[in-house]
């Protein structure tokens, strides 16, 4: 199974970065390049334990929808991220936040993943998706980290 983790320095305290990262726009506008949005659930401001979003993106010229529900909270340190329906047969993204001097935090995305379609599925992990989707994050976070 694919794993990957990104480290960000955001110039915000973890309490505000905790705030951002739960924040449905500001994800969806981080993600404008994907012409990601937000069509169900939780669709506008911040998520919450317990609390879903529905995404619809564009990736590989397809249009895609995973809905994520926050399974874990512990604010302002970390939260959870897990897909309850969509493209992937297994998505987990942690979101840790540790203040790292003069009111920043450093951000690290712990991300596990796995395709369907079993054999498919594991080329498709190594081939494409292990390059392209820390390339995707680190496009989000370089513009949460520009926008905050």
């Amino acid at each position: 199974m694919p794993h990957f983790e990104i480290t960000t320095v955001l110039p915000v305290p973890p309490e505000q970065a905790f705030d951002a990262c739960l924040d449905v726009e500001a994800h969806t506008r981080s993600m404008a390049t994907s012409s990601e949005r937000a069509v169900a659930g939780t669709i506008s401001g911040r998520l919450a334990l317990g609390g879903t979003v529905t995404f619809q993106a564009r990736h590989f010229g397809l249009t895609w929808r995973l809905t994520a529900r926050i399974t874990a909270w512990d604010r302002p340190l970390a939260f959870v991220d897990e897909q309850e329906a969509g493209p992937f047969r297994y998505w987990r993204h942690e979101h840790r936040f540790v203040a790292h001097g003069q009111g920043r935090t450093l951000m690290t995305d712990v991300i596990d993943f796995a395709s369907p379609l079993g054999p498919l599925g594991r080329l498709a992990d190594s081939v494409v998706l292990g390059r392209y989707m820390p390339r995707l994050i680190t496009a989000r976070n370089a513009y949460l980290a520009a926008h905050l």
